[in-house]
């Protein structure tokens, strides 16, 4: 089944602001997800590289290079900025940070501490909050806090579904 690359994709967004505690569930789900997946796995496995793309420690290595976006766009929002930071569609980062090189416990560790401060800080973000709008600087739409958390759980499944791709080719 052939599948819709992540920068062509498009968001139906308007997600009502009470859904924002849902959203978040499945934020918090993932690194479950991810030991779940991995667990398994030898550390050969995790680095192969099939079709000279993303091995399994380089998608888990990105997720956790992009928390850092996350959580400034979230601070993005609190001070009220107009427009979104953007994201390195180069994804210069993971490319130059040798993830297949780190033991996979590490990885994954390094996205839970991330992704837990990421949840937390929207747990406790106020209710005005919620309702600000803010440009997003690729899709160029307006979206609120949930908008940006709902499109960040759609990123981690998108390379959750990459990882399954892995798995599928490796007959696991």
């Amino acid at each position: 089944m052939k599948r819709t690359k992540w920068v062509d994709r498009k968001f139906n967004l308007g997600i009502p602001e009470g859904w924002l505690p849902n959203v978040i569930a499945r934020l918090s789900g993932i690194t479950i997800r991810l030991k779940d997946l991995t667990s398994n796995l030898s550390e050969k496995a995790l680095s192969l590289q099939l079709n000279e793309r993303w091995s399994i420690k380089e998608h888990i290595g990105h997720l956790s290079d992009l928390e850092d976006l996350h959580i400034g766009r979230v601070t993005d929002f609190v001070n009220r900025k107009q427009i979104l930071r953007a994201a390195d569609m180069s994804n210069k980062h993971t490319y130059s940070a040798n993830h297949n090189e780190k033991p996979i416990s590490k990885l994954i560790n390094e996205f839970d501490s991330k992704r837990n401060f990421l949840v937390s800080t929207l747990k406790n973000l106020d209710d005005e909050t919620q309702y600000l709008n803010s440009m997003h600087p690729r899709l160029k739409v307006p979206m609120k806090l949930v908008d940006m958390a709902f499109f960040t759980a759609e990123h981690d499944e998108h390379h959750i579904t990459s990882i399954n791709e892995i798995l599928a080719a490796l007959k696991f």
